[in-house]
């Protein structure tokens, strides 16, 4: 059977699928398509392989398929949704989720996500060799969207998620307000650092629960993040009744501010927090409500 033909049955194919409301779809949705279009089961697997090769499926994982378009690269199905079929469980967070809530005006050519499963993209499977002369990180690039996923214990999953309509098909998992913000203090560094996260925080307070945020941080149970989110929530102003169950956990060491600067500055045993975080040469970032 020539290409023209195959191709024609793929076109088809893919028109059907996409009536059924198809876009994203398994065998059986591909099987049940063929049928009703007369094309021989026999040839099925060929016209799925043809249309990936050429750029109009996108196979996410064995056996399942997203549709991209009718031309190459032209994105058929909303990239939030391609990210949580990508990898299974999956919840959109991080830089994604800020820009979804509206609490961040930067828009990132990347989709950031949570998972409990592991991580294995197509760059991780390079050799040895092209592996330690790459030094990008490692995710799936779909028509020119980076899609990374950050691995977190089972027990950090399900806190403070929640299921979002992306069009009439498809609903999604995404972390709420709250978690995400607790977030950009768990995993500085996916935001550029302590002090890019200090800044997300102050500009998000109005619009966000806070006791829920407090709430979450202590369910959440890492010390370090209790405790810097807690000076940077008092640094910021918010009332001492709130912040109580943070100041309120016990901790008998000193917490840097930020992880990922050297041990130095002054420690405040209020927070037991070594205050590490430098504007410009020689400022010390001190806290608004000390002496």
């Amino acid at each position: 059977m020539g290409y023209r033909h195959t191709e024609s049955q793929g076109w088809r194919l893919l028109a059907e699928l996409f009536q059924r409301g198809k876009r994203i779809f398994n065998i059986k949705d591909a099987v049940l398509a063929a049928q009703g279009l007369a094309i021989p089961q026999s040839q099925l697997k060929k016209i799925l392989f043809n249309l990936t090769k050429y750029g109009y499926l996108l196979r996410l994982h064995r056996g399942l398929y997203v549709g991209i378009g009718l031309l190459p690269g032209q994105i058929n199905v909303n990239p939030l949704v391609i990210s949580s079929f990508l990898i299974q469980p999956s919840a959109i967070s991080h830089w994604s989720a800020l820009q979804y809530h509206g609490l961040t005006e930067q828009v990132p050519q990347i989709i950031t996500a949570i998972t409990t499963s592991k991580i294995i993209t197509p760059s991780m499977r390079k050799s040895y060799t092209e592996k330690k002369h790459s030094q990008k990180k490692h995710a799936w690039k779909i028509a020119g969207i980076h899609y990374e996923y950050k691995k977190i214990k089972k027990e950090h999953f399900d806190l403070g998620l929640e299921k979002i309509w992306i069009d009439e098909q498809f609903r999604i998992q995404i972390t709420d307000k709250e978690r995400t913000l607790l977030d950009i203090f768990v995993s500085p560094q996916m935001f550029g650092g302590m002090g890019e996260a200090l800044g997300i925080l102050e500009n998000s307070l109005s619009s966000v629960d806070i006791k829920k945020l407090v709430n979450y941080a202590i369910k959440y149970g890492n010390k370090p993040v209790i405790k810097r989110l807690g000076w940077a929530l008092e640094y910021f102003g918010v009332p001492n009744e709130i912040i109580f169950p943070l100041l309120n956990e016990p901790i008998n060491y000193y917490c840097r501010l930020d992880s990922s600067k050297p041990a130095k500055g002054p420690c405040e045993k209020r927070w037991m927090i070594q205050n590490n975080l430098i504007k410009g040469k020689n400022e010390t970032i001190k806290n608004k409500n000390s002496n």
